[in-house]
């Protein structure tokens, strides 16, 4: 099986330098800030959202088995959270895990509408905004995970 390369082409939209991509003391500023933003909620989705669901904490249980989806749904949401989270912290995973986390939190803003009577319905709305920004932050990665993908296929 041989291998290709395909020349990458810059359209106008995205010739402009990204800041968070700068060398500028404001780009360094904007890479540090993200990548704690990515830290953060990283962190949040390991530890405060996957760990109760995957270790069935009772408060976990009781809102699955409320909706119906029992141990099964707990746990599949769990890892979903749990690998979303750490792809946030591997580079050329880090727009991909930030676009399907966004996807988990429109699921999850849909259910606390439906089965919770909105409670707390907001919290994956807010969720949504820091995600969206490191997607868009870190969208240059996604050819880097294209040529990846290509490369083993």
């Amino acid at each position: 099986m041989s291998e290709t390369t395909v020349p990458v082409t810059r359209t106008a939209a995205s010739a402009a330098p990204v800041i968070a991509e700068s060398p500028t003391p404001r780009g360094r500023r904007a890479r540090i800030a993200l990548r704690t933003l990515q830290v953060v909620l990283a962190l949040f989705y390991v530890i405060a959202s996957a760990l109760p669901k995957l270790i069935a904490h009772p408060s976990a249980a009781e809102g699955f088995d409320r909706m119906g989806w029992g141990s099964a749904g707990m746990y599949t949401i769990g890892v979903l959270e749990l690998a979303g989270g750490i792809a946030l912290l591997i580079p050329v995973l880090q727009s991909v895990a930030a676009v399907a986390l966004s996807g988990l939190m429109v699921g999850a803003f849909v259910v606390q509408l439906t089965y919770f009577d909105g409670e707390n319905a907001a919290t994956p709305l807010i969720l949504i905004v820091p995600l969206a920004l490191i997607a868009w932050a870190r969208r240059g990665h996604n050819a880097d995970l294209l040529r990846l993908v290509r490369r083993r296929a």
